[in-house]
C-alpha cells in the first residue's frame, strides 16, 4: 500500500524501498498515531467534514488497532511497511473497509509525525525526569549517610583542599537538577499543535485546532504552517538535554572508576555492576561505570548529527527529517538506561570513609588555611603564599607533612610559626568548617544544600506524579 501511488506507474525498485523505508524505527509512534488519528476524526466529525456515521467506524477501528497492539507487544516483529502511517491506515482498511481512506482528509504525513514526534518528546521528559529523581534519591541518601566523612578536593586530579564528601556528592545533585530544568525547558518548546498544517500550507477544512490541541494536551498550536511541519529543534533541544545528562552521568563515573581504584580505595563497587577478567582471577572490573562513559559518547554524536541533519534543508519538510528519530529514540533511551543503572551503584556504593581520612594527610591540604591565617596575622596573601609554598617544597624534599615538622624547621620558612599554626595544618575538620558561607564545605552549608536538594527532588516527584495521573486521564 502506497499513500502516495497515485501519480506513478510501475513499481519503486525494492532497494529504494528498503533503504527508504522507516517502520522499523518508527512503528514506536503507533500509539501516538492512532490518539492523534482518533482526536482527528473528531475534528473532522465536529467540521462537518465525515458524516457521523464514518467517524463512528473510524474511531471503532482505530480503537481496535489500539487494543491489538497493546495485547501484543512483538506486533510489529512480522510486519512491514512504508512507515507507521502507511502500516495503520493499511490495517485500519482491513477493519472496517473503504472508510479508512478518508482518514488523512486535509492532514498530510509532515504534520501527522510531527504532532506524534512532539507527543513522544513530552512524554520522554515525563521519563528522563524520573529517572534523574532515582539517582537524586540514592546521591542524597549517601550524602546524609555519609555527613561525617572527610575526603581531599581535587582540582587537576591532584589534592587541594579538604571536603565533606558529602558536599562531593551535592555536586552532582546540582548538576542533575539543572538537566532537569533542561527536560522541563524541552517539554515546554515541544507542548505545541502541529497538526492542522497540513503538508505546507495548512488545510482548507474547518478545524477546531485550539480544541484538538487541548483534547491532545498541547498547551498551545503552532503559528506558522511551514515552521510547523519542519521545526526539529524540539528534536536537537532533548537529544542536546540528554547528551548534558550524560556527560554529568560519564563525570561522576569516571570518578568513582578512580575513586574505587586500590590507589585510592575510597569507595567499593557491588559485586552486581563489576566485572571480572577471563584470564585474572583477581581482577574486579567497574564494567557498569565505564559503560556509562562510553555509552553517553554514542549520544553525543547522535547530537552532532541531528544537528549538521538540519543545517542545510530548505524550508518546509523534506525526507531527511525522518532520520531525526533513531537520534531521539537513542538519546531518549540510553540516558534512561544510564540513569536506572547509576542509581543502582550510587545506591549499592561502599564507602570507606578511613581511607578517605588518611589521604588528607597527603597533599598539603590545609595550605591554604595557613596562608590565610597568616592573612589574619598583617601578612599580605602574597607573602604569605610565598612563606607556605617553600614550606611546602621543604616537606617534598624532605619526604615529610606538615604532621612531622618540628616547630624549628616549619618557622625557617614561615617566621611566625605557632601552636595554632601547626594545629591548622594538622587538621583538615578545622579547615572544613572555616568554610561556612553560603555554598561552602562546612556542615552547616552541606545541611542546607542536602535540605534544599531533598526539598527540590520531593517536589519533582509530585510534579511527576501529577503529571502522570492528568496524561493517564487523557488517555482514558
Amino acid at each position: 500500500m502506497k499513500l502516495w501511488g497515485g501519480r506513478f506507474t510501475g513499481r519503486t525498485d525494492p532497494e529504494f524501498e528498503k533503504f527508504s523505508e522507516s517502520f522499523s524505527v518508527d512503528h514506536r509512534l503507533v500509539l501516538y498515531d492512532l490518539k492523534v488519528n482518533l482526536a482527528y476524526v473528531e475534528a473532522l466529525g465536529e467540521a462537518k467534514v465525515l458524516k457521523d456515521a464514518d467517524v463512528r467506524r473510524l474511531r471503532r477501528g482505530l480503537r481496535s488497532l489500539r487494543a491489538y497492539i497493546q495485547q501484543h507487544p512483538d506486533w510489529a516483529a512480522h510486519e512491514s511497511a512504508e512507515d507507521v502511517h502507511t502500516w495503520v491506515e493499511a490495517r485500519l482498511e482491513n477493519e472496517v473497509g473503504e472508510v479508512a481512506r478518508k482518514l488523512r482528509t486535509g492532514r498530510s504525513r509532515n504534520d501527522l509525525v510531527a504532532t506524534e514526534t512532539r507527543l513522544y518528546a513530552k512524554d520522554a521528559t515525563t521519563q528522563l525526569e524520573t529517572g534523574i529523581c532515582g539517582f537524586l534519591q540514592a546521591l542524597l541518601v549517601q550524602a546524609r549517610t555519609h555527613l561525617n566523612v572527610v575526603v581531599p578536593g581535587y582540582t587537576h586530579l591532584q589534592p587541594a583542599q579538604p571536603i565533606l564528601f558529602s558536599h562531593y556528592l551535592l555536586a552532582y545533585v546540582e548538576m542533575l537538577l539543572r538537566d532537569v530544568s533542561r527536560f522541563e525547558d524541552c517539554r515546554n518548546r515541544a507542548d505545541e499543535l502541529p497538526m492542522g498544517a497540513g503538508a505546507v500550507a495548512g488545510t482548507t477544512f474547518p478545524i477546531n485546532r485550539e480544541r484538538l490541541a487541548r483534547q491532545l494536551g498541547f498547551a498551545r498550536v503552532s503559528r506558522n504552517s511551514l515552521d510547523a511541519t519542519s521545526d526539529r529543534d524540539f528534536v536537537c533541544e532533548l537529544v542536546f538535554a540528554c547528551a548534558l545528562t550524560l556527560t554529568h552521568l560519564s563525570r561522576w563515573a569516571e570518578d568513582m572508576i578512580i575513586q574505587s581504584s586500590p590507589g585510592f580505595g575510597y569507595v567499593e563497587l557491588a559485586d552486581a555492576y563489576s566485572t571480572g577478567s577471563s584470564l585474572m582471577p583477581q581482577k574486579k572490573n567497574p564494567d557498569s561505570l565505564e559503560l556509562i562513559r562510553g555509552k553517553s559518547a554514542g549520544v553525543l554524536g547522535r547530537l552532532t548529527s541531528t544537528l549538521a541533519l538540519l543545517k542545510g534543508l530548505p524550508l518546509a519538510y523534506n525526507r531527511d527529517l525522518q532520520e531525526d528519530k533513531p537520534a531521539l529514540f537513542e538519546g531518549v533511551d540510553t540516558t534512561c538506561q544510564a540513569l536506572g543503572i547509576a542509581a543502582r551503584v550510587a545506591g549499592t556504593l561502599k564507602v570507606n570513609p578511613d581511607r578517605m581520612r588518611a589521604a588528607t594527610s597527603l597533599g598539603f591540604l590545609t595550605a591554604t588555611d595557613l596562608a590565610d591565617e597568616l592573612v589574619r596575622r598583617g601578612v599580605p596573601f602574597a607573602e604569605a603564599h610565598e612563606q607556605v609554598g617553600r614550606l611546602v617544597q621543604y616537606c617534598v624534599r624532605t619526604q615529610k607533612t606538615f604532621g612531622d615538622l618540628s616547630s624549628g624547621e616549619a618557622a625557617q620558612f614561615v617566621p611566625g610559626w605557632d601552636a595554632r599554626l601547626a594545629a591548622i595544618a594538622q587538621d583538615p575538620n578545622r579547615a572544613i568548617e572555616r568554610r561556612d558561607i553560603t555554598g561552602g564545605t562546612a556542615h552547616p552549608q552541606v545541611l542546607k544544600q542536602m535540605a534544599w536538594g531533598e526539598k527540590r527532588l520531593a517536589t519533582l516527584r509530585r510534579d511527576l506524579e501529577r503529571r502522570t495521573l492528568r496524561s493517564s486521564a487523557r488517555r482514558s
